[in-house]
């Protein structure tokens, strides 16, 4: 039938012909077998059919939304049935259609201002969704729509109102270097976080900053804060070097060890999620000039990475025990000890004040049973590299 119906060749108009099946099977009470019809059309002919339809008696256009809703045709159903006066209808079918902005003036036409305003953020108008949301007072959904505008100092603002800590350091997170108020955004976001409790977090925001540009390393007001952080953790010397290199013009050293873990061989073919877990298992260690790092002899503890300072290595801990190696930042230390039991090699003690990164074997072991493919990767590695350094001494 439907096929007859469709090519009745009247002139191309659906009016006596299509349309008024549709309709009659509608209002004998058979609105399925009436959307099976409409389904069955083309694009063309069911848009006909909702033009001849829209010119017909209310009740007409009634059976026909019946139908559009029965066949899915959301739209097209909000469409015949927008200007009825029955808004929150016509709000409901625009939204079932995925026509958000549609959606959200029928809404508010209907008075219902809060499903305007989250069909207008859902459906992309950012800026009439913000303005709805100002007019409801709704602060918190007006700084998400900041956020996703890239407003994220007006949105930060709206959360320190709040008093939504977390929120204001994440939008302060969106700001870009390339953005002028990028170095007040990271001097806001480390004082937001150190005020929490987070300061670890707030000195690794502020290290990523400075290791960003050789500019930002020797901005003064972002040392200083690297320094007031770290000597709210209780390290005061390296606060007082870092000052002491600022004020004798010196490029503050790069503060994140995650580029010098990266390279470390064991490590280079992990995914960077890996490399970031991996990462947030080092702990800092502060070493004084002198102090003995790696003990011969004593079982092996896990890895240290230097990240400021130099350290001698010898051959034992007796008194005239040989010389073997000056290492400063980048290099790494106890690897080994890290997939393997056994002693340390070598005798390495502190040459000047040092900094490094610390994981433990215990860290670590937990690390390689909860990251399948990173183990494999680094137990491969491991493999190929220790049978190099066997040849190596072989030859």
């Amino acid at each position: 039938m439907a096929g007859e119906t469709a090519g009745s060749g009247r002139g191309g108009s659906a009016r006596g012909g299509t349309l008024q099946v549709v309709q009659s099977l509608a209002a004998q009470g058979e609105p399925e077998r009436a959307a099976q019809l409409y389904e069955e059309l083309g694009a063309a002919q069911r848009e006909r059919l909702r033009k001849e339809a829209a010119q017909g008696s209310v009740k007409e256009r009634h059976w026909l939304v019946d139908v559009l809703r029965r066949a899915r045709d959301f739209t097209g159903a909000a469409r015949l049935l927008d200007g009825s006066g029955d808004d929150v209808s016509v709000a409901d079918l625009y939204a079932q259609g995925g026509q958000h902005v549609a959606a959200a003036e029928a809404y508010l036409r209907a008075g219902e201002v809060e499903k305007a305003a989250a069909a207008f953020e859902r459906g992309g108008a950012l800026e009439r969704a913000l303005e709805v949301y100002r007019g409801l007072g709704a602060r918190e959904s007006m700084a998400h729509c900041l956020v996703r505008l890239g407003r994220p100092f007006e949105a930060a603002d709206l959360y320190h109102e709040l008093g939504q800590a977390h929120a204001e350091a994440e939008a302060l997170g969106g700001v870009l270097a390339e953005d002028p108020r990028y170095v007040e955004a990271v001097l806001r976001t480390c004082k937001v976080l150190d005020a929490g409790g987070f300061t670890h977090r707030a000195l690794a925001v502020l290290a990523d900053a400075l290791s960003s540009s050789e500019l930002l390393r020797a901005d003064p007001v972002l040392v200083t804060e690297k320094a007031r952080l770290l000597r709210r953790m209780g390290l005061d010397v390296e606060a007082e070097a870092l000052l002491a290199r600022l004020a004798a013009g010196a490029t503050v050293p790069e503060a994140s060890g995650y580029r010098f873990l990266k390279a470390i061989p064991i490590f280079g073919e992990l995914t960077l999620e890996d490399m970031k877990d991996l990462y947030r298992l080092a702990r800092p260690v502060t070493v004084t000039p002198g102090s003995v790092l790696l003990e011969k002899g004593s079982p092996g503890t896990g890895l240290l990475v230097l990240l400021e300072g130099t350290v001698d290595v010898f051959s034992g801990n007796e008194p005239n025990a040989r010389h073997l190696n000056t290492l400063g930042p980048g290099s790494f230390l106890g690897e080994i000890s890290l997939v393997q039991d056994g002693p340390v090699s070598a005798n390495v003690r502190a040459k000047t004040a040092v900094r490094a990164l610390r994981i433990t074997r215990e860290s670590f072991q937990h690390f390689l049973t909860t990251h399948d493919a990173a183990s494999l990767h680094i137990y491969r590695l491991f493999t190929q590299n220790l049978a190099a350094r066997v040849r190596a001494l072989s030859g």
